[in-house]
């Protein structure tokens, strides 16, 4: 038979994560590849949703999402970011914050349209702008070598943007990097958006996870940005239930209305009854997630600290589940080829972040560990990945 998928997507394939978590059960390795903790969230939260479930909370929700979280999330939005939405038409719910990310960018590009990406990005963006007909402008975070963390050129960031561009995808915290952008570079990012009337689509769902008193900026606050900004996030990060599939999308209420529009054909509507414990979480779980905040810092240093130890050259990260780290100290360079050896050699699994770009030459040399796990379970895999560089392997 004639290959049946549309041309389009025939690039992707098995996503990187699925291989290695396939390796990873295959050779009874430690997984550090995907992110997703080996906790869960906090009880009462987990307690809610068993409530509603068995309150009768089981039919389709309102399309929009149910009107408690949509009060929620406007809440939180103004608690935290100064941001007022209403919630009956600029907060929509989605399916996670992928599906909110996937509605935004069909409901907003066109075939041909560019889209302004910073690279290393979420493997799911390309394949939703190629999926839209979108062309990917990347503008690569590279390693400032006075500070250690990824970041990127200013310049760059302007040459990227043609007569074609239609929006920037803006990702912080940002996955895979770890890097956390500073007031002055969402500065770059808007001045660019309003000098060349730009849309934006930002992931924020690493939003609560920020390492050493850094504070998330979203750049729908800075001005002249609400109006022009889609805002994405979700419960799963914050609330350590990944598998819940629950994210919404804030903005003015015309974007918000194509999101919909597309959306409602898409996956209509989510969970009814996770939407309701979510609701709960947001305005009481305060001091849960700042204490998921903290015990995540003192992983990063736990494993940052451990890789160092076992040869490896570690980013700086200022935020979410990743590490990022250098494999040339210990004398390779070809990190896919490093990624698919370890489950094997070393009993590790990571993922190669040359998948994350588009110019693969930039991440080439790079692999992403997730620290998002037990300390059991972090001291283990360094074990390993010492043992087996001890071994020249």
């Amino acid at each position: 038979m004639e290959e049946p998928l549309i041309e389009r997507m025939r690039a992707y394939g098995e996503t990187i994560f699925a291989e290695m978590t396939r390796l990873a059960v295959e050779t009874d390795s430690v997984n550090l590849g995907q992110g997703f903790p080996d906790t869960d969230g906090p009880r009462s939260l987990l307690e809610g949703a068993t409530r509603n479930i068995t309150a009768g909370v089981n039919q389709y929700p309102p399309g929009p999402g149910r009107p408690e979280l949509r009060r929620a999330v406007s809440r939180y939005r103004s608690r935290h970011q100064g941001l007022d939405f209403d919630p009956d038409s600029e907060v929509y719910v989605t399916v996670g914050a992928t599906a909110g990310i996937a509605a935004s960018l069909l409901a907003l590009v066109e075939r041909g349209d560019e889209v302004v990406v910073f690279e290393p990005m979420y493997d799911s963006y390309a394949a939703m702008i190629s999926l839209a007909g979108g062309v990917r402008r990347p503008v690569a975070l590279r390693r400032d070598p006075a500070s250690g963390r990824l970041t990127f050129d200013p310049a760059e960031l302007r040459a990227a943007v043609t007569p074609r561009t239609r929006l920037i995808m803006v990702n912080t915290p940002h996955n895979p990097t770890g890097t956390v952008f500073t007031a002055a570079e969402l500065e770059e990012i808007a001045r660019v958006c309003r000098d060349h009337d730009l849309l934006a689509v930002t992931d924020e769902v690493y939003e609560f996870l920020t390492f050493d008193e850094r504070r998330h900026v979203s750049l729908a606050t800075l001005p002249g940005m609400r109006e022009r900004t889609l805002s994405v996030s979700s419960a799963g990060k914050t609330f350590a239930v990944t598998a819940w599939k629950t994210g919404w999308v804030t903005g003015p209420e015309p974007l918000v209305r194509a999101v919909r529009t597309v959306n409602q054909f898409l996956t209509f509507s989510a969970n009814g009854a996770l939407q309701l414990a979510v609701a709960d979480a947001l305005d009481s779980e305060w001091e849960w997630i700042q204490q998921q905040r903290r015990s995540l810092q003192d992983k990063r240093d736990r494993l940052a600290a451990g890789l160092a130890e076992a040869g490896f050259d570690v980013n700086v990260c200022e935020g979410t589940y990743f590490l990022m780290a250098d494999i040339r100290p210990l004398g390779y360079l070809d990190g896919e080829d490093v990624a698919r050896a370890l489950p094997r050699e070393a009993g590790v699994a990571a993922v190669p972040a040359k998948v994350f770009y588009d110019h693969q030459e930039e991440g080439r040399h790079l692999l992403r560990f997730a620290f998002c796990k037990k300390d059991e379970v972090l001291d283990e895999a360094v074990r390993r990945l010492t043992a087996w560089h001890g071994n020249g392997a």
